[in-house]
């Protein structure tokens, strides 16, 4: 039974369903649990106490409004569920008018056990932990998550699609917390603003979901509110306990953030004769800013003016080995704001909406003279609209971009239908439409179907005559049961017309039908042993078939296994069998060309990761095998060393090696990334990020310097370069200096 089933009906009114998806049920796997304990339903609703007096934010919650709360229940998530807690742990929950409050009383014997392994805002390195997810729509499926460590350093982070997959740390907000480490162990306290949260209420009565924890960092143990079995992620929304907190009128303040950029910057570029290179200075300064405003308690606005993101951490280098797009995430501020609404994936990296598709052409910067977002809910539905206004530069045009997505629960608490439209428009008259419905139903226990028909628009097919209403569509759909412990498995479907072009979104291929899935068995071990978990195998494939022929283009078959210790430390073991029908040839870097036809190649890898409880740590990897008609190997290591709480270095190379003997090709590609943190404090950071690409004949340096005075008031020193490693690879010959730049930017942040 899902965990609302039973206490939703008294503090929730009965949502009708404005559509419905007709659905064909398959037999479900009947599978033991994997862990002998009984997987326990979260409580009943649990009733928050309002605090009695004010709080005064130090870390101790040793106010008398604290003392009349009682500590939460707390269990042993991991390493070994259900275990007794190596140290006592206490957990309370309180709020008044504006804020929800939480404290951790983090005992610890041996105080010099206490992880703190860095001080830089955002990084988390295996350091203890007090962390909450906040479910605040109590919708199953998204959450924030903030954590604190003993040195008050602070992460946050959002989760989508009830936590499975990647989570969004990108996303930040305003909240406030404070910290003490004393000879007891560390304590904590976290303040959250409602105005940040959004909430519904409902009969003068408010429900979120709630799950709270403590990290150990130097053993690897986790101890959570409520009781999580291994099954599910501990930070999954829809396994979030209940609380009701009750007449909460949270004020509506409006966050007002100008900015001030100046910089200098240099970039290489062919001359008017064409005869070399040359390096031309330009010196900015710009001014701009942000405003947000909560229009009702669960529905905000954000409005950005000649909108700039100079401090945005550079791109990873990537190797493209694929004959597909590679796909880079979104990593700017403005876009992260309950991102997870907007989300219409198509699965893997395809999606009908890719916010980085805004202001960005070709990794290149464009303008943006500035836009609005609007997302939160109206009634039942969930709502986001995104405006944005980008300026002409060179050869591209002004560009108007345009989402909107609604959607709304249907049939039970973790099931939802919805829609779409994304709208890309030219001053030069281009446009390109996106529209589609979606649903995502859970039937029984942890399956789900999900189900996504999505159609574009394109002018350039519309005026040669060419628009097909078939052509031009896309549908997808999976049945999936999500967990962790025993049996669970994906079977999906995806099907695309030569004529789909999501120009606002990001798309691999088109012109195809894919027929992919897997099945996984987890078992988590009890008792004293040295192993957690055994995946004794994940079996998955995938064909893809042309349209017009019906002929096979792709198809793979992996099997993987995979150890996870106690400690954190992972092995896995993976063999994958690729089948590739080329109908054009493909390239790859220096001049290795792969032939038309038809190609059957195996790969093995291995992989091994330490545990994050390690001050010095490193992943490695290793694959070898045939590589269309020639073979392939590979090689990354990954090291990480915390040498103190002030200092951070990483490391990352990923070398391949690809020969094609019968035609005397090939290739060797590397991939280095040096990262350095330093922190004087958990408001002074210094991060470095140097990285280079044989393939591109490249090196690339971001260094980023801030100063974060408070929340929402920084100082930004930015210096970036790209340094060319091969002048001769062009005619004329290129500068060694590719682009240069040195950005200062401020922002304060106005709350009236």
């Amino acid at each position: 039974m899902n965990k609302r089933a039973t206490t939703r009906s008294s503090i929730r009114k009965t949502h009708g369903c404005v559509a419905c998806i007709s659905l064909v049920a398959g037999l479900l796997l009947t599978t033991p649990r994997a862990v002998t304990a009984q997987s326990p339903e979260p409580a009943s609703t649990r009733f928050v106490h309002r605090l009695s007096g004010p709080i005064t934010l130090d870390g101790f919650s040793d106010e008398a409004a604290w003392q009349g709360i009682e500590p939460l229940p707390v269990t042993v998530y991991e390493p070994t569920y259900g275990s007794e807690p190596s140290e006592r742990t206490e957990f309370r929950v309180g709020y008044d008018d504006d804020y929800l409050y939480l404290s951790g009383r983090m005992y610890t014997a041996d105080p010099s056990t206490i992880r703190v392994n860095t001080l830089t805002r955002d990084t988390w390195s295996g350091d203890d932990t007090f962390g909450v997810v906040i479910d605040a729509f109590d919708d199953d499926e998204t959450g924030s998550w903030v954590w604190v460590t003993p040195a008050g350093v602070r992460s946050d982070a959002s989760i989508s699609n009830d936590g499975e997959g990647r989570f969004n740390t990108s996303w930040n907000s305003f909240w406030d917390t404070a910290t003490k480490v004393t000879d007891e162990g560390w304590f904590a306290e976290i303040r959250i603003p409602f105005s940040t949260l959004g909430f519904q209420d409902i009969d003068d009565q408010t429900v979120m979901g709630m799950t709270v924890y403590r990290w150990l960092g130097d053993r690897n143990e986790r101890h959570t509110f409520p009781n999580h079995s291994p099954e599910w992620p501990f930070r999954r929304p829809s396994r979030a306990q209940d609380i009701v907190l009750e007449g909460v009128q949270s004020r509506r303040p409006v966050y007002i953030t100008p900015y001030a950029v100046a910089g200098v910057q240099q970039s290489s570029e062919l001359n008017a004769p064409g005869t070399a290179f040359e390096l031309n200075d330009d010196a900015t300064t710009e001014i701009g800013g942000d405003l947000r405003y909560n229009i009702t308690d669960n529905l905000s606005i954000d409005l950005t003016a000649n909108t700039d993101f100079a401090q945005v951490e550079a791109d990873d280098q990537q190797l493209n080995l694929t004959r597909f797009s590679l796909f880079f995430p979104e990593k700017r501020q403005f876009f992260q704001e309950r991102a997870s609404v907007f989300e219409y994936s198509l699965g893997g990296s395809d999606r009908l909406f890719h916010s980085r598709r805004i202001g960005l052409s070709e990794g290149q910067s464009v303008r943006i003279l500035g836009g609005a977002r609007i997302v939160g809910r109206i009634g039942d539905w969930d709502v986001g609209l995104i405006n944005m206004q980008s300026a002409s530069e060179g050869s591209s045009p002004a560009e108007n971009f345009g989402v909107f997505r609604f959607r709304r629960e249907a049939f039970n608490p973790n099931s939802y239908l919805g829609g779409i439209v994304t709208t890309r428009a030219g001053e030069d008259g281009t446009y390109n439409v996106a529209y589609g419905v979606d649903g995502v139903i859970r039937f029984f226990g942890d399956d789900y179907f999900t189900a996504r028909v999505a159609q574009t628009l394109d002018d350039e097919l519309v005026r040669a005559d060419q628009y097909d209403f078939a052509d031009a569509a896309t549908v997808s759909t999976r049945w999936e049961r999500r967990r962790n412990s025993g049996f669970a498995y994906r079977l999906s479907t995806r099907w695309a017309g030569a004529d789909y072009r999501p120009d606002l979104g990001f798309t691999t291929r088109t012109d195809f039908f894919r027929v992919r899935g897997w099945v996984v068995h987890n078992e988590f071990l009890e008792g004293t042993s040295a192993i957690r978990r055994v995946r004794p195998f994940q079996l998955g494939g995938s064909t893809s078939f042309r349209n017009d022929d019906g002929s096979l283009e792709s198809a793979d078959i992996r099997q993987q296994m995979e150890l996870e210790w106690t400690s954190g430390s992972r092995l896995t073991g993976q063999v994958q069998w690729r089948y590739e029908d080329l109908t054009s040839p493909l390239e790859f870097a220096d001049n290795s060309v792969v032939p038309i036809g038809t190609h059957r190649f195996v790969e093995s890898e291995i992989s091994f990761s330490m545990s994050q409880s390690n001050l010095l740590r490193t992943g490695l990897r290793a694959n070898a095998g045939t590589f269309y008609d020639g073979w392939k190997a590979g090689f990354g290591i990954s090291p990480t060393w915390n040498l103190s709480r002030f200092l951070e270095l990483g490391a990352q190379l990923e070398s391949n090696f690809v020969r094609f003997s019968d035609r005397n090709q090939g290739f060797d590609s590397h991939i280095a990334r040096v990262r350095a943190r330093a922190a004087v404090d958990n408001r002074l950071s210094v991060n470095a990020f140097i990285q280079y690409s044989s393939t591109d004949d490249l090196v690339g340096a971001n260094i980023r310097f801030r100063f974060n005075i408070r929340e929402g008031n920084d100082l930004w020193v930015v210096y970036n370069e790209g340094v060319n490693t091969d002048l001769e690879r062009s005619i004329p010959r290129l500068t060694r200096t590719n682009a240069r730049a040195l950005v200062l930017k401020y922002t304060y942040t106005f709350i009236q």
